[in-house]
């Protein structure tokens, strides 16, 4: 199992609970964020995130420096800081995400905020997608 896979399967654990969840890559939570705040509208839009108990961000390693996408990503981060919960894949360790945000300042108070009262799972090993490729390959060429 994989993090995109796992963290699937938390918010869909948590939804049959009768708990609220939502998942987004990154990119597209980073994208819509952006538009609200185009239109000033990034305050109502963290607040209406807020009826999720949960939300997902799959991804955040593809995510790059680029100053308007980090810039509400790290606003979303301050803003669900012990209110609300944030499951966060990465396929980068922390020591890296500095790739991520902009500035050293934003990474190291993201990161402070997000391993803060958090449980870590490091997933090693080679990705599922990768073995199936290899498996494809080997039972193509046969």
């Amino acid at each position: 199992m994989g993090k995109t896979h796992l963290a699937a399967g938390i918010c869909r654990s948590l939804i049959a609970l009768d708990r609220t969840a939502r998942f987004f890559s990154a990119t597209t939570l980073v994208q819509e964020l952006q538009r609200a705040k185009a239109d000033y509208a990034l305050a109502k839009a963290l607040t209406r995130l807020d009826r999720f108990a949960l939300l997902v961000i799959d991804d955040i390693g593809y995510v790059r420096k680029d100053e308007a996408e980090t810039s509400v990503l790290f606003e979303l981060v301050m803003h669900r800081y012990e209110r609300r919960s944030l499951l966060v894949t990465s396929n980068q360790p922390f020591s890296e995400w500095e790739n991520v945000f902009c500035t050293s300042a934003m990474t190291v108070a993201a990161v402070d905020r997000l391993v803060d009262h958090s449980t870590l799972i490091q997933i090693n090993g080679e990705s599922y997608r990768r073995k199936r490729a290899r498996r494809i390959d080997r039972s193509s060429a046969g």
